[in-house]
């Protein structure tokens, strides 16, 4: 699942360097989108500590 925004931001890099801005920034929000998705989903997460 971590991959989804790397491989977002990489397909953004690759519209900006062809010259597709719109699509560069659609996948660019996307990505921040999925991340913040996975951050909520970490954060809220509980510990599982065995001590």
């Amino acid at each position: 699942m971590m991959s989804l925004p790397f491989l977002g931001l990489f397909a953004a890099l690759i519209f900006v360097s062809v010259g597709h801005r719109r699509l560069a920034i659609l996948c660019w929000l996307t990505s921040m989108v999925i991340l913040l998705v996975l951050f909520r989903g970490h954060a809220a997460d509980t510990l599982r500590m065995i001590l």
